[in-house]
């Protein structure tokens, strides 16, 4: 099963998703292609594949995205290949802004939509200046992002406000959990047990 996890920067999507990738069996995460620079502490072909404004435009012009689009002032996108080749191996979290989700909205109708919330404006503000990654002017124009992009919440499955991270990971991974055991996705793994009572 596809996960779509989307939200306005700074409200805590990727310190979630890495909290589920570390409690949770047999899920994977895509890792985004970007043309924006990369940051202290991150690697490559870990956080992010970090590639040239020519490249990206090269794979958009090859339909090799699954989704893509300009945040911030730098490319952001999902190759066909990374969710062709992870998915296979079981759930799949896809850790991309509002842009791109609503574009998954049209290629992957059963994929499960995330929205992640911040408890108020006042917090993500307060979260985007601790992180230090930005100047003022960028923070600015997250905020004024984050604005606009909460008011497409309701194009989503599920709501997770981020004020307690640990609440928020619980449901999180609760909504991964019961997901996992709809009918529609269990109906082979229980034949042979609904056999066994047939066959008594």
């Amino acid at each position: 099963m596809l996960f779509i996890i989307s939200g306005p920067s700074g409200a805590g999507k990727t310190t979630l998703v890495r909290r589920v990738l570390v409690d949770l069996e047999n899920i994977d995460f895509t890792i985004s292609h970007t043309t924006r620079k990369i940051r202290n502490g991150e690697e490559e072909g870990k956080d992010y594949y970090f590639i040239s404004d020519d490249e990206f435009k090269k794979m958009i012009e090859e339909d090799k995205l699954a989704e893509w689009a300009i945040v911030h002032g730098s490319y952001y996108g999902t190759s066909k290949r990374e969710i062709e080749k992870k998915g296979v191996k079981g759930d799949l979290l896809l850790d991309i802004d509002i842009q791109g989700a609503q574009q998954m909205r049209k290629r992957a109708k059963k994929a499960i939509f995330i929205f992640i919330l911040p408890p108020l404006f006042q917090e993500l503000k307060r979260r985007l200046e601790f992180r230090s990654l930005e100047s003022s002017a960028s923070i600015q124009n997250r905020l004024e992002n984050a604005q606009k992009e909460i008011r497409h919440y309701n194009q989503f499955d599920y709501i997770v406000v981020n004020d307690d991270l640990e609440k928020a990971v619980l449901e999180l991974e609760s909504i991964i959990r019961c997901t996992r055991s709809c009918l529609a996705l269990r109906k082979k793994e229980i034949l042979s047990i609904l056999q066994s009572f047939a066959e008594s």
